[in-house]
């Protein structure tokens, strides 16, 4: 394990990081309570309006098609702009991209990395991104990967990147699991053959975890790689977990300003920091309560389901890490039933560890244990 850094070390801090846990925090409570009490009032004391007018005075009344919505024509437009963003960050960085329809029938972009000798791909690697970022964030370690033989096949999940969706709002994360489940396949079908790993950071870990517990994913992977995996992210207070659910059902795309109060660490690299929150695609906005409690939904489930994980997986958390639990990491590691699994917690190492310092290090970990099951 690596030694942590010294007490000294500057800590550069973003408003995007921390917003799970600034959704959790006191002063959010205090907000939610007031809408609370605004909720109740409004149903104690309804709004009555005016009398109903004469029948002979009544005008006509015109009605708006919901297909005209200009809510929805905005978020086309954005989508558009994120898109063609996407595809010129590809284009440009000498990658290919494509266009894959969900199940559901929403439009996800994705991107592929090749080696440069084809004949040399000796295996494949889905690779998800966290909340608020997109795949392409990923370039250099999927590079990495390409190095020693492996394709690398990255998605970005509803509502980031290039893909549909009002930027980083998620209406449920089992749409985003099943959305997975079905790129993997299709990966696979593309390349009869290959052996096929999974990757996923953050909530992206906890989709790929889900998504691995299904009896025919499990058959189809040879194995997951997990950086910080949203297993534990737990409120400050309970009684979120009784108001998150109300909430999100009746103001879903609610955003809490004081989530960017405070910032969380995620990397020691003042660098790092400095292109994560300068790139257009990596959504820097306040979280939405539907977004929150999805992630409070599928790390319930994780918890509650973790003896029934079965494939080979290997994951890797910092202990200084605030915005997912490393000991939830390690609950995994101890509960699951797999056979072939490895831990490694990385003493006074943030969240995003493929941009700490030590990146070099915690990949070259990374494709050793893959090329021990290739």
């Amino acid at each position: 394990m690596a030694k942590s850094e010294s007490a000294g070390e500057m800590m550069l801090t973003s408003g995007a990081s921390g917003r799970v846990t600034a959704l959790l925090s006191m002063h959010v409570l205090k907000s939610l309570l007031t809408l609370v009490n605004a909720f109740f009032l409004l149903l104690f004391f309804p709004f009555r309006g005016r009398k109903p007018l004469p029948e002979d005075n009544r005008k006509p009344v015109m009605r708006v098609p919901s297909t005209i919505v200009p809510w929805k024509r905005a978020v086309d437009h954005e989508v558009a702009v994120r898109r063609a963003l996407a595809i010129r960050k590809v284009t440009d960085g000498g990658r290919d991209y494509s266009l894959f329809v969900t199940p559901r029938g929403e439009t996800m972009f994705t991107q592929s990395w090749t080696p440069i000798s084809v004949n040399t791909t000796r295996a494949l690697v889905v690779l998800l991104h966290g909340l608020n970022e997109h795949s392409g964030r990923y370039d250099e370690f999927a590079k990495q990967l390409n190095a020693h033989g492996y394709k690398v096949y990255g998605m970005d999940w509803v509502g980031h990147g290039g893909s549909d969706g009002l930027h980083a709002y998620v209406n449920s994360l089992d749409d985003v699991v099943i959305d997975t489940k079905a790129f993997i396949l299709h990966v696979l079908a593309e390349n009869p053959g290959l052996p096929c790993f999974c990757f996923g950071h953050s909530t992206g870990g906890a989709i790929i975890l889900k998504a691995a517990l299904d009896p025919k994913v499990e058959k189809s992977i040879a194995g997951v790689v997990l950086t910080s995996p949203a297993v534990g992210v737990q409120p400050s207070h309970p009684i979120f977990l009784i108001l998150a659910p109300v909430f999100s059902l009746l103001l879903p795309k609610f955003q809490f300003s004081a989530a960017n109060k405070k910032g969380t660490a995620v990397s020691r690299d003042p660098a790092a920091l400095v292109a994560k929150y300068s790139d257009p695609l990596v959504y820097t906005g306040s979280i939405r309560v539907r977004t929150g409690h999805e992630i409070l939904r599928i790390t319930s489930y994780l918890q509650q389901n973790t003896r029934k994980l079965k494939v080979p997986f290997f994951v890797l958390h910092g202990t200084a890490d605030t915005v997912t639990d490393p000991d939830a990491s390690l609950k995994l590691y101890e509960e699951a039933s797999s056979e072939d699994k490895s831990i490694k917690l990385l003493p006074g190492y943030l969240h995003d560890l493929l941009f700490e310092p030590e990146q070099e290090e915690i990949t070259q970990d990374i494709i050793e244990w893959l090329n021990k099951r290739v």
